[in-house]
């Protein structure tokens, strides 16, 4: 997808850290190649995988879930248009355990250090903003399920209510992979 650094809303702060130079499969394939051990450790990445699909993209979001003990799953779709992302909206019980997943696959290069963003306003204003370290990752057909920390709704009068969330994936090289804006209430009861 595109870059973007236009919403201070995901201004994210990495003191100290500063991210490697790129390489490309091949590049990786290739480093060190009289080394058996290393030749050996490079093929359990997944290296020499690339994944036919028909998705241009590298990284491929495809599903958030909301996990509840004793209930089943809350999932979004995330294959959908912006459009219809934006119009569903989950129902969270106030004080509740939850915690949110999410589904994806890389499908043609490494990706380094991928993370999840989400920033959480009510009424407009900036409530929470949660950054989620997901990792590296090669090329592979399957489907990677990463589960976040559990997390406590919030609960109270003041607490019920309609909150719109705007959710980010993106990688050390700053490629923002997927980008969608959706929302939640809390309310006194499912």
């Amino acid at each position: 997808m595109s870059q973007h650094h236009d919403d201070e809303d995901f201004a994210s702060e990495n003191t100290g850290y500063k991210v490697g130079q790129k390489k490309t499969v091949d590049e990786y394939q290739n480093l060190d190649a009289n080394d058996e051990s290393l030749k050996r450790w490079k093929e359990s990445l997944g290296l020499n995988t690339a994944v036919a699909g028909n998705d241009p993209h590298n990284v491929v979001v495809l599903k958030l879930a909301l996990e509840v003990a004793g209930r089943p799953d809350v999932e979004l779709d995330l294959t959908q248009s912006e459009e219809a992302l934006k119009s569903q909206s989950f129902t969270i019980k106030e004080g509740v355990e939850y915690r949110i997943k999410v589904y994806f696959k890389v499908q043609s290069s490494l990706v380094s250090g991928l993370k999840y963003m989400q920033v959480v306003k009510r009424h407009g204003v900036r409530v929470d903003k949660s950054e989620e370290m997901i990792g590296s990752y090669a090329a592979k057909p399957d489907i990677v399920e990463k589960k976040f920390a559990v997390e406590e709704a919030p609960s109270g009068m003041l607490a019920r209510g309609h909150y719109d969330v705007k959710s980010r994936f993106i990688d050390d090289d700053n490629t923002v992979h997927k980008e969608w804006s959706w929302s939640f209430d809390i309310k006194k009861d499912w």
